[in-house]
């Protein structure tokens, strides 16, 4: 596997690549423009320390989906462009042509062009398995008086914790933090393990990860039956440049085709897969995402930012 970290190239560098892959790309013409995506590599826009999803190891869950496409794809190799997913992800990696498809992508966002939706899943809720909580499925639950939570600030379950009068004893963590230095799904999970909070409110994939990677035994709980307010469930997409149409249908193709496998890439991981009635998905032998284990590589991924990574931000989690 071959890599193209974007964290610390130059603008210089970036149009001299995006300047000179287009002689050996794909030239297809389709609706008055070109089509860009490389025949023989798959070309992946990533972010380069965010597991679960991704990192420069090529140890993260959208790695593994990738690999699985280039073998069905037969694609003779898969490439990496990185670069934090933060403000400018979209524009200098997919935007720049350094780069054919994002792996994963919420629905709805018109910086991309969405193939069909891959998964679904929401935020989830986190406590010891054998505690006090144990039951607990929802944010309102009286049992969750008087404990302490732990919130990402600023995303939707907030609003939810506000209603239930948890906010005022909750523990903010932050949504765009520099991951040189802080890891804030891991540090949630890491204070739900010293008892320094009592329960965690976690985008559903850093929730089922973090938790299978810890010492203790935690349940998972989808945050599905909250009522009326901001979403909490979410679809996500691959998501590829408005021009490659062609392209966007053969992804299409291979999502409905190797969905099966697909799914038991993201249960591995911890993914708390839901169907539309929200009900939850299971693995091919039965099992939920938290029965699994965590594949290989994945138990041995360094979760912390390596000393020389760029200054960045965390993936941004989905807002209602």
């Amino acid at each position: 596997m071959t890599a193209v970290s974007m964290a610390s190239a130059g603008i210089a560098s970036v149009l001299a690549l995006a300047m000179s892959f287009p002689a050996a790309a794909q030239d297809r013409e389709f609706g008055g423009e070109i089509e860009l995506v490389d025949p023989n590599v798959l070309r992946v826009c990533a972010d380069p320390n965010n597991m679960p999803f991704s990192n420069q190891a090529e140890q993260g869950m959208e790695q593994a989906i990738a690999e699985l496409l280039a073998d069905k794809l037969d694609r003779e190799d898969v490439s990496y462009s990185y670069f934090p997913q933060a403000t400018g992800f979209v524009r200098m990696t997919l935007g720049s042509n350094l780069c054919d498809v994002i792996i994963s992508y919420p629905q709805g966002d018109e910086l991309v062009q969405n193939t069909n939706a891959y998964y679904r899943t929401s935020y989830a809720l986190v406590y010891p398995k054998d505690g006090d909580l144990a039951g607990v499925t929802t944010i309102a639950d009286p049992k969750l008086k008087d404990k302490r939570i732990g919130i990402v600030a600023g995303t939707p379950p907030a609003t939810y914790l506000a209603r239930a009068g948890l906010i005022g004893r909750a523990k903010p963590y932050q949504l765009m933090i520099d991951t040189r230095v802080d890891n804030s799904a891991k540090s949630m999970i890491d204070d739900l393990g010293t008892g320094d909070i009592d329960a965690a409110v976690l985008w559903g994939p850093m929730a089922g990860y973090y938790a299978k990677l810890a010492d203790a035994d935690y349940t998972v709980v989808p945050l599905v039956a909250e009522g009326p307010g901001p979403a909490l469930a979410y679809r996500i997409t691959m998501g590829v440049r408005a021009s490659d149409q062609e392209w966007k249908r053969t992804l299409n193709r291979a999502i409905r085709d190797y969905q099966g496998e697909i799914n038991e890439i993201l249960l591995a991981y911890g993914v708390p897969l839901l169907d539309e009635a929200d009900e939850p998905i299971l693995s091919q032998s039965g099992k939920t995402a938290q029965d699994l284990p965590l594949p290989q590589k994945a138990q041995a991924a360094d979760v912390t930012a390596p000393a020389d990574a760029t200054d960045t931000a965390a993936r941004p989690e989905p807002k209602g």
